[in-house]
């Protein structure tokens, strides 16, 4: 088990490589996992310093306490945020047309709805994340409930041990009615994400429960 004080250092220096990142963000650590406060100017920002931190090997979670300040120069009404929403999930090729809906208030960009896959919620929420004077985005699109192929428990694991950055072997998967159970324990976020991940890949997945363990 890594010491919090070299996770510190090197959350911070991750955060400080990060080009994406250009403000000073405070680090605290305690028992593995992160809190990072400060401000930031977008975003995407925010999110790139969560990603940063969740990068470094021994950490078990990230809490985000970081405020989002916009430039004046990237202020935008709710409206014109709504608007130039609406059109980056029109023109994003892998989002279903008229299938995700967007509220905005005070800068925060609401996604709702119903699509075929994760890939396709993701691919929305990753489309309206950078715009000028968005200040956050909750995602609330929901997956339809389709037929799960009867082979789709060999599949998951067939992907899982495909994955060059994961460690399958201790994984264990669990598949009942759309829903995946993955236990069992991991070394990092990062293989944790890679295996959640593939797990939402399935075809018919509309829910994943993460009951693995971080070890490293």
């Amino acid at each position: 088990m890594r010491r919090d004080m070299d996770l510190k250092k090197d959350v911070m220096e991750e955060l400080a490589w990060d080009r994406h990142i250009d403000e000073g963000i405070d680090v605290h650590v305690a028992d593995g996992i992160v809190t990072l406060s400060g401000q930031v100017g977008s975003y995407g920002k925010k999110l790139a310093a969560e990603h940063a931190a969740l990068r470094v090997s021994g950490v078990k979670g990230v809490v985000p306490n970081i405020d989002v300040s916009l430039p004046p120069e990237h202020e935008r009404t709710d409206e014109d945020i709504a608007t130039a929403a609406s059109m980056a999930l029109h023109w994003n090729s892998l989002v279903p047309r008229n299938s995700v809906k967007v509220i905005v208030e005070n800068g925060v960009l609401s996604l709702s709805g119903e699509v075929a896959g994760d890939f396709q919620r993701q691919a929305a929420e990753k489309a309206v994340r950078h715009l000028f004077g968005v200040k956050a985005v909750r995602n609330d699109i929901s997956i339809k409930s389709d037929i799960v192929p009867r082979d789709i428990k060999s599949k998951i694991v067939a992907s899982l041990h495909r994955q060059a950055q994961l460690d399958a072997e201790n994984i264990a998967v669990d598949v009942n009615d759309g829903t995946v159970t993955l236990s069992g324990p991991v070394s990092s976020s990062a293989e944790r994400n890679a295996a959640l991940h593939a797990a939402w890949s399935g075809p018919g997945i509309t829910r994943v429960v993460d009951n693995m363990e971080l070890t490293g």
